[in-house]
């Protein structure tokens, strides 16, 4: 028997991808960038814990509003859809039929589907906003979960560069062990990111490895130049 296997990105997915890539990467370059120009632990730690507080809920806040500007946009457009199948209805049911004729249904069974749709009115409205204007009803508690999820995910993100700084005794050593933990971390969320999404996996790791690289060496250099 012949399965297919097609992977969707849930919603909790894709946020935590969000919130684990910037956490990787925006606190490492921080660290790394203070590195550079400080001689203390303590002060990289405490920068670091005020980086991440605010990066979650600023991540998280971002999350929110878009989750919630994605439901008033659907709740929006659905009342436009009821309002428009009461004054134009026969201009709605052509569109109905004008999306079975993109499959290659004759007119006759167009015509007929479209007038037995029009029968239910929310079954009408949900086919005109799923198939004309490609919107699926999005879950009315996604704003909270969308902004806890990339919050969480930022702070665990955020707190693997960081963590070498607690048990090593200078910037220096902390920065070294860091950017090893740092590294293979950055490399199996690149990984396992482009795998679910079926992508190249590898070269999906290797490219978020090369953004994070990148982003804690500019950081490490300006703050070098400017010290």
């Amino acid at each position: 028997m012949h399965s297919e296997k097609h992977f969707t990105a849930s919603e909790i997915v894709r946020d935590v991808i969000i919130g684990m890539s910037d956490g990787l990467t925006v606190p490492f370059a921080l660290t790394a960038g203070l590195s550079g120009v400080v001689h203390s632990n303590s002060f990289i730690i405490t920068a670091g814990i005020a980086e991440i507080v605010a990066g979650s809920i600023a991540m998280g806040l971002g999350g929110f509003l878009s989750a919630k500007t994605e439901i008033e946009h659907y709740q929006t457009e659905l009342e436009r859809e009821y309002a428009e199948i009461e004054r134009i209805p026969d201009q709605e049911k052509e569109e109905v039929k004008e999306v079975f004729a993109n499959y290659g249904l004759s007119d006759s069974l167009q015509t007929e589907i479209a007038e037995q749709l029009s029968l239910n009115k929310k079954l009408w409205v949900e086919f005109m906003m799923r198939f004309e204007l490609g919107m699926e009803k999005p879950n009315p508690k996604r704003a909270k979960q969308s902004a806890f999820n990339i919050g969480i995910s930022y702070v665990l993100g955020g707190f693997i560069p960081l963590l070498a700084y607690f048990f090593t005794d200078t910037p220096e050593e902390g920065l070294m062990i860091s950017a090893v933990i740092t590294i293979i971390a950055l490399f199996v969320f690149g990984y396992v990111k482009t795998k679910l999404t079926g992508q190249k996996p590898l070269q999906g790791a290797f490219k978020t490895v090369l953004i994070g690289a990148l982003a804690a060496g500019a950081a490490f250099g300006i703050a070098k130049l400017i010290s």
